[in-house]
């Protein structure tokens, strides 16, 4: 199976848990995030000063966050293909989280 290889270069925050994300061949996407924070890593993006410091890690071109957060670019580029499952992904966690809690 091919991965496509893309790279961020620019973002944009347009709201809460939400940017406009820029790729180099053009393509802009925006993603609201909120459905997916969910868990130990992405879960502590709900704050949103820490959700705001998003930046673009310039070796491997994608967004990145102070708490080791990150998203695959090419899951970015091509969020629609993944937003279901990762929505999913994320509510099994919030289970978890309320079973332990």
């Amino acid at each position: 199976m091919e991965h496509l290889i893309c790279r961020v270069i620019g973002f944009e925050i347009t709201g809460p848990y939400t940017l406009r994300i820029a790729f180099d061949d053009g393509m802009v996407r925006e993603i609201n995030f909120e459905p997916v924070l969910e868990g130990p890593v992405y879960g502590m993006l709900r704050d949103e000063e820490l959700f705001k410091q998003v930046r673009i890690d310039t070796e491997v071109h994608t967004l990145v966050w102070p708490n080791g957060a990150d998203f695959d670019p090419e899951t970015l580029y091509n969020w629609p293909k993944y937003a279901d499952e990762m929505k999913r992904m994320a509510e099994r966690w919030a289970t978890m989280m309320a079973k332990v809690e």
